[in-house]
């Protein structure tokens, strides 16, 4: 986030002075570190069951007894 803020600052007091587009290219690019950043520290495993947080031991033993049968098109 402070990258962010340093860019935009730094776009529009001291390059716009310069160069207007390259100002804009800098904004554009603080504007697009965010969502990026967001998406990547949400990435998930491939075999992470996120969706069953609910800790119940009816839900446990199924998945337990789906992860048992090696179905290949599910890799772990």
């Amino acid at each position: 986030m402070g990258v962010c803020l340093v860019l935009f600052v730094l776009a529009w007091a001291v390059v716009r002075l310069w160069s207007v587009p390259v100002a804009v290219g800098m904004c554009v690019v603080a504007m697009v570190i965010p969502p990026v950043a967001a998406i990547i520290g949400n990435r998930r495993e491939p075999g992470e069951r996120w969706w069953d947080e609910s800790g119940d031991p009816e839900s446990d033993r199924w998945w337990r007894e789906l992860d048992d049968r090696g179905d290949d098109k599910h890799p772990q």
